[in-house]
């Protein structure tokens, strides 16, 4: 029988609130991506991932969501896979390549098991694949359903549920400014983190008002304080003129968010420090399988 195949795209994220301290979240989808090609082969439980652009990094979680997706289908024992991911989200930065990169492979693991499911079902079942690979604090709910779905959510992680979903903006773009050192999300301190809970609830209830870009700059100046990070980076982008500026994830990047007329202004005072600036616009389309 011929084996199937399929190639799935997913859209990066960037982070409104960081669910770290309190279990609740938001986020909003940019037009990076990560693609997923999974080729099942006849060799059961055999998983071989691979990532094409940076094939230093870990395919844990790579192998990890495609086992969830085969036991959904109670497939675990009739398929293995080949799964090569291509992103041009840089790994480790706060950027989401975790979340994107479990959407594309779960939702190219189904493809290729030639199956359907609800669309929440292909997030949840990245997110558990990320708490098995352990490179979760919160199973990162927010970020996947800003990547799979575009637009700006809100989120209780704990519950897995979806608050608000709205689209964006069409006239506002994104840089981030992305420092060359990595940190793993699993490395994160989170005792340390809950201490500024309560702050961080402050940005959370601005968000959920609809207020995205007064969450994102207090967010990142809260929690940047807290893990020691620069506040420079951000406030230099927000003198510049940026709409909004704050750590991304846990770090290192920062996002500002910057209408045209002040692109060239924040570029500038973002390139003041050392690392690279990655241009993005903001995403409203979905993710989806490509073949």
């Amino acid at each position: 029988m011929a084996l199937g195949k399929a190639e799935a795209v997913a859209h990066g994220a960037a982070t409104i609130v960081n669910a770290i301290a309190t279990g609740e979240g938001a986020a909003f989808g940019v037009d990076l991506w990560t693609k997923a090609e999974v080729k099942l082969t006849d060799e059961p439980r055999v998983i071989k991932g691979k990532i094409i652009s940076d094939p230093r990094e870990s395919p844990l979680l790579i192998e990890k969501t495609v086992t969830r997706v085969l036991s959904r289908f109670n497939a675990e024992n009739k398929f293995g896979a080949e799964v090569k991911t291509q992103s041009n989200i840089p790994i480790a930065r706060g950027l989401k390549s975790s979340s994107v990169a479990a959407n594309a492979v779960a939702l190219a693991t189904v493809g290729a098991l030639g199956k359907s499911v609800e669309d929440l079902e292909v997030i949840n079942l990245g997110v558990d694949a990320a708490f098995d690979a352990k490179v979760t604090v919160t199973g990162a709910f927010d970020d996947a359903c800003a990547s799979y779905f575009g637009g700006v959510v809100v989120t209780d992680n704990m519950k897995r549920k979806m608050i608000l979903r709205t689209s964006l903006p069409e006239n506002l773009s994104v840089l981030f400014h992305v420092p060359l050192k990595k940190a793993y999300t699993g490395d994160s301190n989170v005792e340390r983190l809950k201490t500024v809970a309560s702050l961080v609830k402050i940005a959370y209830k601005e968000a959920l008002s609809g207020n995205f870009w007064a969450a994102l700059s207090l967010n990142g100046i809260i929690y940047s304080s807290a893990l020691g990070y620069d506040v420079s980076v951000a406030l230099n982008a927000l003198k510049a003129g940026a709409v909004a500026a704050g750590l991304c994830g846990k770090g290192p990047a920062v996002t500002a968010v910057v209408s045209a007329d002040k692109m060239d202004q924040v570029r500038a005072a973002l390139q003041r420090f050392e690392g690279k600036i990655i241009h993005a616009e903001l995403n409203c389309e979905k993710a989806e399988v490509v073949t």
